[in-house]
């Protein structure tokens, strides 16, 4: 697999595809990087054809796309002014198209309301962050599909599942006042989630998917807005017994958590993590080494802050192999992911997937 042409034959097999992910999560020496790019629907309403020319261009990247399997418009929910009341009761307000919307009326801001409160049904389906949820027949379908065409077996939880529902439920600042004195009423809602999410987690072990994907937003952009201390009392037990469930089942997971997570990185690895997914710039590429290489495959999310939108092509990919040389092996345990944003110049998406491409097999030289 040492050439283009070669490679591009074996990336768009699915199930040589899917061992070579599994390979890179279980650091079993993959044949290539696993690479990823995310468009938003407002990237997609920005650039319309010209990103279709792109992304037709790099199939190494985009290996299952077809030239009009993309509704540029869609936005969906996500439409500016937009309002939509979520299965928890919380209230979304959408403020640009295409884009995800936040939190602006916080059913549990009052305690008041917590004697009445239940999450929702567990037997419904999977809820969707800022969406409707995706009921368990469609999950099932996707299941079998994938599994009858050797694809990744993939389930996804909600993003901002915990730390995040948690503020999404009670507002931030009021979660934070509860932090700091750690209110009993904190600790009961903490319980009630992580017992949905023991719920949902014994439905989605049933399905025997490869990888289950989580995502909670911990960090900010310096620092945590919790000490590792609070982090370790009152999120990290549950974090523990949900992904454990799963890991004792067979089953790997994958965590992505935005912003700045070092002081507890130990602790996300410790929890039961397959793949940690978390932001290179404001965690810094020599820290996520040196507290992950070689325990837990990263999930490097490439800067979307100044890396894509400002820098140059060239500084690009010189980032691209840094990141290799620094946390890769011939053993696996990296993959690299990248979300793009109407912020992004079609100059810049162009030098992102022909830097992957040239990236993709160097850590054989390593």
């Amino acid at each position: 697999m040492s050439t283009r042409i070669e490679l591009l034959d074996y990336v768009k097999d699915p199930r040589i595809s899917r061992e070579n992910y599994l390979r890179s999560v279980d650091m079993r020496r993959p044949w290539w990087i696993p690479c990823s790019i995310g468009f938003s629907q407002a990237t997609w309403s920005k650039y319309r054809e010209k990103l279709e020319d792109i992304v037709a261009r790099h199939p190494l990247i985009f290996p299952e796309f077809k030239r009009g399997s993309v509704k540029f418009d869609d936005f969906g929910l996500r439409r500016r002014g937009n309002r939509f009341v979520d299965p928890w009761g919380c209230v979304w307000l959408f403020l640009a198209d295409g884009l995800q919307g936040q939190v602006v009326e916080h059913p549990l801001r009052d305690w008041g309301g917590l004697k009445d409160f239940s999450p929702p049904d567990p037997d419904e389906g999977i809820p969707v962050e800022g969406g409707p949820t995706t009921p368990w027949d469609r999950i099932e379908d996707s299941v079998r599909s994938a599994r009858m065409d050797g694809r990744l077996v993939s389930i996804h939880m909600p993003h901002g599942f915990f730390f995040q529902r948690l503020y999404y439920l009670r507002g931030f600042q009021e979660l934070m006042k509860d932090i700091a004195v750690e209110d009993g009423r904190l600790y009961e809602l903490i319980g009630i989630l992580e017992e949905y999410y023991m719920e949902l987690a014994n439905r989605v072990a049933r399905l025997k998917p490869d990888i289950v994907y989580f995502g909670d937003d911990l960090g900010m952009q310096y620092r945590m807005p919790i000490s590792p201390e609070k982090f370790r009392r009152l999120v990290y037990p549950s974090y523990r017994r949900i992904f454990g469930f799963l890991r004792d089942k067979g089953i790997r997971v994958y965590l992505h958590s935005d912003g700045h997570v070092v002081e507890v990185m130990d602790l996300l690895v410790e929890s039961g993590v397959s793949t940690l997914n978390i932001q290179d710039r404001v965690n810094g590429l020599d820290n996520i080494a040196r507290i992950c290489r070689g325990r837990v495959c990263v999930a490097l999310d490439i800067d979307r802050q100044k890396l894509l939108p400002f820098g140059s092509p060239s500084d690009i990919g010189s980032h691209l192999e840094r990141s290799v040389r620094i946390l890769a092996s011939r053993d696996g345990g990296l993959i690299f992911v990248a979300d793009v944003y109407p912020d992004v110049s079609l100059e810049n998406i162009e030098a992102l997937c022909r830097s992957l491409e040239e990236v993709i097999q160097l850590h054989l030289e390593l």
